[in-house]
């Protein structure tokens, strides 16, 4: 295994690092919290003018072809500028899964608009008080002649107001596994959204559907296979998913660190305290083997080889770290990031 990163990825870290920069400071982020849209534009248009929308899609459709270890690198970045952008609904889980299962049509439809940024699409998956897992899916699609009738709901889509399709995960058998995915238009009749305000404050919604009637050709992949080519899509996903945490965390880290060396208590810097620099250390040992171990999952499956242990492990080590870091580094702060 070989984690050395190549000057090309590099050049890449520094590129999205740089846009971030400059259009997605912490004012940017905040402006967008509970916003109906929820990205903002400049930082949206910038990335399309750098490629980096179409990073996992090929040359053919119009991206960048790249590996999943190159959009390791790019995920960090997002993850430390907090970047609030639909990428990962749309360029990362949409796209991989019309890569993974869409016909030859599907893909020139939507793939080249994908990766250029001019359209957005966005899974629908969760629904209320129901699972991760395909039995969870009760959203209903029945076929009608050439059309399925969609009915149910789903929670927690992100950037649906600002999406062009919707893919929507729905039953049609009474199988475990009988689910298909299926492109839905927002603006269909009998599509409701509602939005979702969180503790994240990101931009989430409530999607009811009320018999939305869609045609049978967009159902992405064969009758019966929508579960099998969601859980790859998941599994690559959630590789991305922890190089934001690990990002995010670092990010959270450094900020921490050069507010402990600054900040002073009985004349000496709150760094200089035993139990604060045991903190810090712990947080540095965690945040290196996380980082390490995503990076591990990204090469490992663009290698070609199996992932079905290691992004897990990676996605909740993640997030585990990430979430302790920063609880962490709100008490060095004295609690001054805690609000009622």
């Amino acid at each position: 295994m070989d984690l050395e990163f190549t000057e090309e990825q590099e050049m890449l870290r520094e590129m999205v690092r740089a846009v971030c920069v400059e259009h997605s400071p912490v004012d940017v982020v905040r402006e967008m919290e509970d916003d109906p849209i929820g990205f903002p534009q400049a930082l949206w248009e910038k990335l399309a003018e750098v490629e980096v929308h179409g990073i996992l899609i090929p040359e053919s459709y119009g991206g960048s072809g790249l590996s999943i270890l190159d959009a390791e690198v790019v995920y960090e970045e997002f993850g430390r500028a907090l970047a609030p952008i639909p990428h990962f609904v749309s360029c990362v889980l949409s796209a991989s899964a019309l890569l993974a299962a869409g016909n030859e049509d599907q893909k020139k439809a939507w793939l080249p608009k994908v990766a250029s940024g001019e359209v957005i699409l966005t899974p629908a998956w969760l629904e209320p008080k129901n699972g991760f897992g395909p039995k969870g899916i009760q959203a209903k699609a029945e076929v009608s002649g050439d059309e399925v009738v969609i009915t149910g709901t789903k929670v927690h889509v992100q950037f649906a107001r600002s999406a062009q399709q919707l893919l929507v995960l729905a039953r049609t058998g009474e199988g475990a596994e009988d689910v298909d995915l299926f492109l839905v238009d927002p603006q269909s009749e009998g599509v409701e959204l509602e939005q979702q305000k969180t503790i994240a404050s990101d931009t989430q919604y409530k999607v009811t559907l009320n018999g939305v009637r869609v045609p049978l050709s967009h159902r992405v992949g064969d009758a019966g296979t929508g579960w099998r080519t969601w859980d790859k899509v998941m599994h690559d996903g959630i590789i991305l998913a922890a190089a934001q945490a690990m990002g995010g965390a670092a990010r959270s880290l450094e900020i921490t660190c050069e507010y402990a060396a600054e900040r002073t208590q009985f004349d000496k810097p709150l760094a200089s305290f035993q139990s604060i620099s045991h903190y810090l250390a712990d947080a540095s040992t965690a945040v290196s083997g996380g980082t390490t171990l995503v990076q591990e999952a990204a090469w490992a499956r663009s290698m070609g080889r199996s992932v079905a242990s290691l992004a897990p492990m990676a996605k909740l080590f993640a997030c585990q770290t990430y979430r302790d870091l920063t609880a962490m580094s709100l008490q060095v702060f004295g609690g001054v990031g805690f609000t009622v």
